[in-house]
């Protein structure tokens, strides 16, 4: 079976795309890390993609996504 893998995110350092990988992985969601250059000093790490099967995309960008807040009673009343 060929797997096709789409690129979720994008990001300048290594270890924000491991741990939405963590994050993805901890709801049995398979997801890879891409290295996309040479590391950097100190640890921090070079850039990097995080990429999931296709058929995971919706449920994965649902997970990664920002919560949204719900607006409290006072945002709702206009003056």
């Amino acid at each position: 079976m060929i797997v096709s893998w789409i690129t979720l995110k994008t990001t300048a350092m290594r270890w924000e795309a491991e741990l939405m990988q963590q994050v993805l992985s901890s709801h049995d969601i398979p997801a890879r890390v891409i290295s996309l250059g040479v590391g950097s000093y100190m640890g921090v790490g070079g850039p990097a993609k995080l990429q999931v099967p296709s058929e995971h995309l919706w449920t994965a960008l649902l997970l990664l996504s920002p919560v949204d807040e719900e607006p409290e009673e006072h945002d709702l009343i206009s003056n």
